[in-house]
């Protein structure tokens, strides 16, 4: 952005009040849509990408590692710049960095669609996600923006549904494309959305700036590496062998960079993660169980969607039917309990949620072959996407309970980075659990590794409803919630 246009986006944001006022107002919808698409592009391209690992599998000749690596390039490339982004919007205006953000997902989805090989796709999926990291926390800052006080919880629970439809939509139109196209048209998708969303966010969206800090360079580039080397160390652990020099020096290498990380934000003036927020018994627990839902969750869609295809023997679009009752219910679960959990409290919601989809993953352990019907799997799908439903819009508001205005960004900033954490964490530990219980990618060689990489899942989501009883047992919701956190599953 040239100079001239900063200062006059920055004197627009500095306006008296009463000229803001003046200003046409865009109706709730269009503020929606504006916001809700680039959201929504970027959640789909998540479950978008779990239905083409068989294929790429079989087109590139990909390892199980290499399958990890499509998923947690993109997750590891988000969760470390997320909060970046966030000060970077606050600093050069909200839009501005939103807009950057289309920008970057869509021209990289075009490098991944172009992708010879799965060094080259991996690439583009990193770049992908350093695009999803702004897209994400600044479009509900910009719709928080822009959306009456007295019409937020209205618009959250809407953009919680639209959150859902990416995540619900993602197997099908995945399967859809790959099966009537390629595996490459699932990233060609993304340009004309990419293109429209600019157009949008330009027409509709007002820029808004915040506190203008020094950039937490240092913090950035400890936080990445750690959490590269921390994955890395866990994806070859069981190639390369645990006590190898080089496991051994991504885990303990990675654990020490992510402690240099924690010291130099207590030390730093204009920290990227302000640890006084975990000072708060509410934004705490509600990050750690974000942590361990994703870790859970996403780490058994990951062995799940691979089993159906490689094992059941279902096409990409047939996995994709098949699993839609799980990935439909937070679509109409998602907005319900965001209205509901002024009244029962998000406690109640977020426990029920992690009980019922824990469960689900138990009760689907046994039924994992060859021989097993799909009728038997269609009750556990539909309880675990309601589970998955009554978390995502619960704990979004669990984390903001109590936070200062000026820090919702970067509350909702945190969310999103753990999320994409425990998303990188659950998958590389699943899958580690997967090889090592002797699981292969072939119809005779899944389920051995699966059912043990399903249960260590379930057994992370039960363990997360225990730290929730720990949130407050309120009912109330803060008067003028500024911005919720990120539902990170949906990237």
């Amino acid at each position: 952005m040239s100079n001239a246009l900063a200062a006059a986006e920055a004197a627009s944001a500095t306006r008296p009040p009463r000229t803001a006022a003046l200003r046409r107002i865009p109706p709730l919808w269009l503020v929606l849509v504006a916001t809700a698409l680039p959201m929504f592009m970027a959640t789909l391209d998540n479950l978008v990408m779990t239905n083409a690992l068989p294929v790429l599998h079989t087109e590139f000749g990909a390892s199980v590692e290499e399958l990890q690596w499509f998923m947690n390039a993109y997750t590891l490339a988000f969760a470390s710049t997320i909060l970046m982004a966030v000060a970077l919007g606050d600093r050069f205006g909200r839009r501005t960095v939103f807009l950057l953000g289309i920008a970057v997902f869509t021209a990289s989805s075009a490098l991944a669609a172009l992708a010879g090989d799965p060094g080259q796709l991996i690439a583009a999926r990193a770049a992908q996600g350093f695009g999803a990291a702004a897209i994400m926390p600044l479009s509900l800052t910009l719709l928080a923006g822009a959306v009456p006080v007295a019409r937020r919880p209205l618009a959250i629970g809407i953009w919680g549904g639209v959150a859902g439809l990416g995540v619900a939509t993602g197997p099908l139109v995945g399967g859809a494309v790959i099966e009537g196209w390629a595996w490459q048209a699932i990233f060609w998708l993304n340009v004309p959305i990419g293109l429209a969303s600019i157009a949008l966010a330009l027409a509709v969206l007002q820029n808004s700036f915040g506190a203008r800090l020094r950039a937490d360079l240092v913090g950035l580039v400890l936080s990445g590496l750690g959490l590269l080397a921390l994955v890395y160390g866990i994806v070859r652990g069981n190639d390369a062998g645990w006590s190898s020099a080089e496991v051994l020096a991504g885990l303990i290498g990675g654990g020490v960079l992510l402690v240099a990380f924690i010291a130099w934000e207590w030390r730093t003036s204009a920290p990227l993660l302000p640890l006084r927020l975990f000072r708060d018994r509410s934004f705490s627990v509600a990050n750690l169980v974000g942590f361990g839902f994703s870790f859970g969750a996403f780490g058994s869609i990951f062995i799940l969607i691979q089993y159906l295809q490689l094992v059941q023997g279902a096409s990409p679009l047939e996995a994709a039917v098949q699993t839609s009752p799980w990935t439909l219910a937070p679509m109409v679960v998602a907005p319900l309990a965001g209205i509901f959990a002024p009244r029962v409290g998000t406690r109640a919601l977020i426990v029920a949620g992690l009980v019922a989809l824990g469960s689900a993953l138990i009760w689907l352990t046994p039924l994992l072959d060859a021989d097993t019907e799909y009728s038997a799997y269609l009750a556990p799908f539909i309880l675990a996407g309601i589970g998955m439903g009554l978390v995502f819009a619960p704990s979004s508001t669990a984390v903001l309970a109590h936070m200062a205005p000026d820090d919702h960004a970067k509350a909702s900033g945190t969310n999103s980075m753990l999320r994409e954490v425990g998303v990188a964490l659950g998958i590389a530990v699943s899958t580690a659990v997967f090889t090592g219980a002797g699981g292969t990618l072939t119809p005779t060689g899944y389920i051995e590794g699966a059912q043990p990489a399903v249960i260590v899942g379930a057994a992370v989501l039960l363990a997360s409803a225990l730290v929730a009883l720990l949130l407050p047992a309120g009912r109330g919701v803060p008067a003028a919630p500024a911005v919720p956190a990120v539902p990170a599953e949906v990237r």
